[in-house]
Order: structure tokens, then sequence, then C-alpha cells
């Protein structure tokens, strides 16, 4: 049965308007009713009421025997004056439709006298009880009296709930995403307190030809206290909730004679709010619920009767929801106290007596029990009374930004982005569902709003300079918390000022730092900011050449702006006993940049080649290419010839292959040693200017070494220095800059790793086979900008490569040249920076020979 009913229910809760199911075959009528005899109802449903007379048998007693029926899925016994009580037992018992199975007898509690009033036609009764799906019943009442006389017009009353004529969805289910919709407009009086979700009468299929009398409000127009009730013996499926409302409803109207059902407002034991008496859920409606308190109050009634057991938590937040929605429309505090008149003299549950015309002091939230003599709302629901209080009046705790994250990266005490953001939150505030919701703002606007449930959003900066993110959190009481503030800086773009190579930095000598190797997990700290012809102040980037060598382990190093979180990201990868260089593109945030060490120990060297100032007045960088300008193999843009010890070679930069004549201040080159024959380093420096010691290529004989050089243009050629030995040299240009504004500009961001081959991050996991290619999403990922960027700056690794072979790097959707990045032989690993193009937000990863992974971490990008 239990089955049967969920089935049912829940296909009527999904029906489209109109009263249809549909299906893979489209529209059907709705499915029939588990309670009524015929199931026929496709139109609303006109509630029957089996009335079956009880037989006296004298003596105070009175039966019901054991019979069929037709479907029913409520009872209740009645008589016909509301004001006579039954002081003995009432019991009655039914038989599940499903199984033919009777229930034990159970007993049935008399309602309050008179709760709607005095009315033509209203009948005395017990409180209902919801049994499902039955199909016949059985009635004992004895009397307890001396008398033994029972009142005239014994009855038992069976109700069927029917189907509803139009369905609202799963009632019961989360929220999981916020909708930005405006609610409509109220009528009533605005809340402190936000309107929870609430099942309307439409929604759950009340029967309105019953409600022919329309409603009435409060006479003074205003609630002044929430009484809180339970509403009958039910052993139910929260699917059934619809259905039990409905049943009450019909119960209250046709067998009690009241005008409409009693409660404002029912909630079921899943938290699932229902409209009650109609007129309005806005609006201060009389009820019928608390005999001589009606007309200043409201309530809310907790479905099942809670005298043996409490209410679910999720029942009484959603009480206290609705009750700080109602009290807040009128300035009442929900923990606070109320002064009511009274409307009738009797007594409460406590024996407290109440005189007519009267003025009492009360709990602005209290019990039936509180205002009228019975059990409601319960033994076990009236002591979780002040935890709807709190509820109703809590606020959202301990409310603070944890993290900034999605292309924010930690600086100081604040972050820095070039726009994306995902900021992080925490609270003290549990359960979720005493949230309403969370707004994210940005210098104290709006920017972002989500269910209380969530703890994150993501949103994008606009505007460069420092900006203030803060949370701001709604309770369902209408109480507001907002977080400290976190300070995000968005960087404007940066110009390129090149400068003569310099070396910043010797641990072999004790330049820079300390005279020693850095060890395992150690690190070193670099003064950047007042050297080398580096500002003291508006410096963004700086641009350092940076060479391992002696390492004792493999190992990889990492280069970050001090006052940062390291990231997973690295800047040069090694094996013991090889000499590796790398260009790095690194922040400056207070001056100084770290390098950490991961295993073993090795000595670092750091030669400064520009910097990127926080202004207009440097140069912007064009892209270009990449395209081969020299190959000393072949005798491309010099004389074919290895370039001997202590010799130089000069190439021609300015005028050839797309670089512009004049103003260009700098070129990105991507230069190779290969076939060297004895240890020796490579210098690339202006032509025209003193060389210094700083280098951009160190190597040992036979190994092939690139690395990516941003190198000054005087007189539109660049040198080309090796130390020892002889050596073969290709250049491949990426781009240049130049001193006109037309260029881009350029954005620090990371280091943060987007691609790496071995775990599948980025791109497919597996080695780059020979021949083939990767495909890698750059716009839009990891803050990189979705539109607008001109090339990325990434710090390619290759590792673990099975033969000798070469990787380019080249923008997608374009013609693969004969240029490359990285250059390698079996088991070395090599890495190189790469300024590389986007054409259609992607980036191209091709493998010539053999297999190879491949690791790619960005730092920075180029913007318009």
């Amino acid at each position: 049965m239990a089955a049967a009913l969920a089935a049912a229910t829940v296909l009527g809760f999904q029906a489209a308007a109109n009263g249809a199911v549909f299906g893979e075959e489209g529209p059907t009528p709705n499915p029939p009713s588990v309670y009524s005899a015929t199931g026929e109802e496709t139109g609303p449903v006109k509630s029957e009421v089996q009335k079956l007379a009880l037989t006296d048998k004298g003596h105070g007693e009175a039966i019901l025997s054991q019979r069929d029926t037709q479907r029913f899925g409520l009872l209740g016994v009645s008589w016909t004056d509301p004001e006579v009580k039954i002081k003995g037992k009432i019991q009655a018992r039914s038989r599940d439709a499903e199984t033919g199975a009777w229930t034990e007898w159970m007993d049935l509690e008399p309602y309050p006298a008179l709760l709607d009033g005095k009315r033509a036609g209203a009948r005395g009764s017990t409180e209902p009880i919801w049994v499902g799906a039955s199909d016949g019943a059985e009635v004992r009442v004895t009397d307890g009296a001396a008398s033994g006389t029972l009142p005239a017009g014994l009855r038992l009353d069976l109700v069927d709930p029917g189907a509803p004529a139009k369905a609202a969805g799963d009632l019961n289910a989360e929220n999981t995403a916020f909708k930005a919709d405006a609610p409509p407009t109220p009528t009533g009086p605005a809340s402190t307190a936000p309107r929870p979700t609430i099942v309307t009468r439409a929604e759950w299929g009340a029967d309105e030809s019953l409600n022919n009398e329309g409603p009435i409000y409060l006479p003074g127009g205003k609630i002044k206290a929430a009484f809180v009730h339970h509403t009958t013996d039910a052993d139910y499926d929260c699917a059934q909730s619809a259905a039990l409302v409905r049943a009450i409803h019909v119960y209250h109207v046709k067998t009690n004679g009241w005008r409409d059902l009693g409660y404002n407002f029912l909630v079921d034991k899943c938290g699932t709010i229902f409209e009650g008496r109609q007129g309005g859920i806005d609006q201060p409606v009389l009820g019928a619920h608390t005999y001589g308190w009606n007309s200043e109050s409201t309530s809310v009634s907790i479905m099942g009767n809670y005298t043996d057991k409490a209410a679910p938590q999720a029942a009484l937040i959603s009480a206290s929801k609705v009750i700080a929605y109602k009290l807040g429309q009128y300035g009442v505090d929900p923990a606070g106290k109320a002064t009511l008149t009274a409307g009738a003299t009797q007594n409460n549950f406590f024996g407290d007596k109440f005189t007519v015309g009267q003025t009492y002091s009360f709990d602005a939230v209290s019990g039936h029990r509180n205002g009228f003599n019975t059990e409601c709302p319960g033994t076990m629901l009236y002591p979780q009374l002040p935890q709807i209080r709190a509820y109703a009046t809590g606020s959202v705790a301990d409310l603070k930004v944890d993290s900034l994250t999605g292309g924010a990266t930690p600086v100081g005490s604040g972050y820095e982005t070039p726009g994306p953001v995902t900021v992080n939150w925490s609270t003290s505030t549990a359960p979720n569902s005493l949230i309403h919701t969370f707004e994210v703002l940005v210098d104290g606007q709006v920017a972002a709003t989500s269910w209380g449930h969530v703890r994150s959003a993501s949103l994008t900066l606009s505007g460069y300079g420092d900006h203030t993110v803060a949370v701001r959190g709604t309770h369902t009481s209408g109480k507001v918390t907002t977080s400290a503030p976190v300070t995000v800086t968005v960087p404007g773009p940066k110009t390129y000022k090149p400068l003569t190579p310099t070396r910043l930095m010797d641990t072999r000598s004790g330049l820079g730092v300390a005279k020693a190797k850095v060890g395992p997990a150690g690190e070193v700290t670099l003064q950047v900011a007042g050297k080398g012809g580096v500002p003291a102040t508006g410096v963004g980037a700086v641009v350092l050449n940076v060479t391992a060598t002696g390492p004792t382990a493999t190992s990889f190093v990492s280069v970050y702006p001090n006052g940062t979180a390291r990231t997973s990201a690295s800047n040069l990868n090694f094996t013991a006993g090889k000499t590796i260089p790398n260009l790095v593109v690194v922040p400056v945030v207070d001056g100084k940049v770290r390098f950490y060490n991961h295993a073993g120990s090795v000595d670092l060297l750091a030669d400064v080649t520009g910097y990127y100032a926080k202004d207009t007045s440097g140069s912007t960088h064009v892209n270009l290419g990449p395209l081969r300008l020299m190959d000393t193999r072949y005798g491309t843009g010099v004389a074919k010839a290895k370039v001997g010890a202590d010799s130089t070679v000069d190439l021609q930069v300015a005028g050839v292959s797309g670089v512009p004549a004049d103003k260009v201040t700098a070129v990105v080159l991507n230069v190779t040693a290969t076939n060297p024959t004895a240890g020796s380093f490579v210098s690339v420096f202006p032509h025209g200017t003193a060389r210094t010691s700083a280098s951009n290529l160190n190597f040992t004989a036979g190994q092939t070494i690139p690395n990516l050089v941003v190198v000054p243009v005087v007189d539109g050629k660049v040198s080309f220095y090796n130390k020892f030995g002889t050596v073969d040299l290709l250049a491949d240009i990426t781009g240049y800059f130049t001193s006109e504004t037309t260029g881009a500009s350029h954005i620090n961001l990371g280091p943060k790793r987007l691609m790496d081959t071995r775990s599948g991050l980025g791109v497919r996991k597996g080695a780059i086979g020979a021949d083939s290619f990767v495909t890698l999403d750059v716009a839009g990922v990891q803050g990189v900008p979705a539109t607008g960027v001109t090339a990325v700056v990434l710090n390619v690794t290759a590792t673990n490569p099975t033969s000798g072979s070469f990787v380019s790097v080249y923008p997608d959707g374009t013609e693969r040249t004969s240029a490359s990045n990285l250059n390698f032989t079996p088991g070395l690993t090599i890495p190189n920076l790469v300024v590389v193009p986007v054409v259609n937000g992607k980036v191209n990863f091709y493998n010539r020979s053999g297999s190879v992974d491949l690791l790619a971490d960005i730092t920075g990008y180029f913007t318009k």
C-alpha cells in the first residue's frame, strides 16, 4: 500500500497544468485516487464523507459493527450537539485496503468545542485519525458518565481525500539552485523575516466549493502571537501529506461544520509547509484553532500526534520559519511576550483561569495548552517550543570568508586576481535549512546570491584596483549577518621594460642570498625591487632567467612571489647532475621573490632581463610566429658554422620575418643549444652593448638545452656569446615588444598547473606519442578570460621521453611551423617558458618522436 500511495502521490505532484501527467506518450489523465471508490475525478475533487450511524446499545454504549466501506483515508466520530462531552472511551479501527489487515483499536480524543464559534450545523467530534487507504471500519463508544447516556447523532465519518485537480511538483524536494525570479508582490505587510516556501491551497488540491463564506480577518488587523498545535494521530508518509491536509480540510468543514480548515498553516514531519485557512498567506486570517484567542493570533499545526514522540527537527525548523514570517509582519519578537485579550471564560491545561475581556500575558510563541484545557500540542512537542522560538530568532553565526580561489591568489593579507574569483565561506549555524540565503557583496553591492545550503559562489570582478569582498547571510528569522571584508586586487595591465641582463643571485658565491646550496624543501628569498635596474616601486612582475646547477637529486624548483602561498606549479624540473635553465615571469608583491627546492640540494642562479611596470610607460607585446630566425647548422640568419669558444654571432631581428624595423624594444626568442663539445654557457644580449656575466643557457657536452629569452633590441640586432667549446644555436621568434601602444599588455596569473598528461589534468591521460599532439583549453580556464586574450605564458616541462625529440607549442587552428620549444634526449626532463598566441581559446602541443609526458603551468597572459 505504501508503495502504491507514494507512486500515486508523486505522479499527482508532478502533474502539469490542466491536471495532466506527462509521460513518454504525452499527457494522460490524472491516475485514479487510491482512496476513492471509483477514482474517476479529473477536475476539482468534490469530496464526500461516508456517514455511518452508530447503534446505541444502551447503558452508555454504542457501536458500529465491523463492516465493508468505500475507500477512505481519515476517520473520526461526531455527534449532533458540539457542546456535549463524552467522558468515556471512543475507539475505532480500520482495514487496510491493500492487505486486508485490521489495525489495533485506536483511541479518539474529543475536539475542543466551538473552536470556530457557534455555527448552525456545527457538530461535536473527536480529533480525526489518518489511517491511509482503507475499506473497512469498526467503532465502539463507552460513556464514563454516571447517567450512562451518550449524545445523540453518533456517527462515524470516513473522509476520502481524493486526488488533487492540480499538483505542485515534489513538495518535499530541497532547493538545489537559487532562483533569482522575484517573488509575487505581497498584499499584506512586509515582514522582517523571509517568506518560506509554502504549498498553496491550489497546489495541495483544496476543494474550494466547500468554502462559500469567504475569509474573515482579525478584528484588529494585527497578529500578536502564534499558537503551535498538533493535528491528528497519523502514521503517514510525507508523500501522503497533501492528501492528509485535504482530508483534514474536508473533516473540519463537513464533519465539524466549520467555515474552513481550522489551522492557518500546517507542517508535515518532513518540513513541508501548507497553507491552511483561506484568505491569503500574507494576511491576518482569523482561524479556528485556539478557542478564546483566535482574534489576535495565528496558528501552525505540526501534522501528527506528539504525545509519545517528539516532532522531527525538519518540522520544528519549518514551523519556526512560518512563525518568524508571520510575526515579523507585525514587529513581534518570537522570543518575546504578547498581551492577549480573552475571548472566553475558561481554564487552560495548567489550571490557569481566564475571564472574558481581561488581558493576559503569553509567550509570543505558545502551545495550544497555554490557552485552552487540552494536551495539544502533545506531551513531547510542548517542551520543544523553546527550540522553535530559538530557531525563529536565530542568526547566521560565525560567518566568515574562508578563502578565495578560482583565479585568486593569496597576497599578503588579501588576494589578487585578474578578475575571476570563487568565494568560499563558512558558518557555525546548522542545519542549512535555518539559513535563507547568502549574498556575496563586492564593494558593498550584491554580486551573487545563493540558497542557504551553498558555501561558495563564483563571479568576476571588474575594474582595476582594490575591491572588498564579503558575504551576507540572511537567517530564516530575518536577521542578517555580514562577514568581515576581504581585500581583493585586480591589477591593471602591465607594460614591459627590457633591461640589460644582470645577475641578481648566485648561491655559489653568496650573491643576493646566503652562500649555500638550497636544501630539500628549502627556500631562499631574493630582493628584486630596487636591484639591477628594477625600480623600487610600481613593479608588477620581473623576468628572470633561472638556472639550476649541481643538483644532488632529481627535483624541481618553484619560483613564486614572496608573501603568497606556493602552488603545485614548478619552473625547473631536473635530474641529478644536470644543469637546467629556464625563463621565469614572476609577480612581485612585496619586492621579493622566493625560490623553493623540492629534493636534494642545488645551486641557483637568477639573472634579471626585464620587468613589467604597473603603468603604460613600457612596451606592449605583439604575437609573432613561432618562426625560425637562426640555425647555425644550415646558415639560417647567420653563417653556417658552430659558434666557437669565446665567440659571438650577431642576428638581425628588426625588419625581419614580420618584426618592424623600428620601435621594437625587445624580442621574445626561444633559443636552443645543441651539439656542444664542452660544458659551457650562452649569453644573449643586445648588440652594441657590453655583455654582462649573465647567462641564458648552461649546458654540458652533448646536451641539448632550450630556453626562452626576452632580449632588448638596441640597434636592430641581437648577439649570442658562447664561452667554451663549440655549439650550434637555433633561435625561434614568438613575439616582440614595441613602444607603440597597439600591442597587448601583460596580466600576472599563477603559476597554476593547467596540464599534466601523467594524471589526465587538462587533457587525456597518457604520454604523447610520435607525430602526435594534444589540445589544451586555456581561455576561460584558471582565471584566464574567455575572450580578449592574445597570448598565454606557459611553463612547459617535458619528462619521461623515450627518444630524442622536440615539442612544438602553437595556437590551435593554425599550421604548425618548423620551430620548436623544447628539444630533449631520452630520459631527460626539460622545462621551458613559452609565450604562445591564442587563436580560438586553445593551444596545441606536438611531439616529434617517441613518447613524452608534458606538464604546463600558466604564469600570465597578454590582453588588449
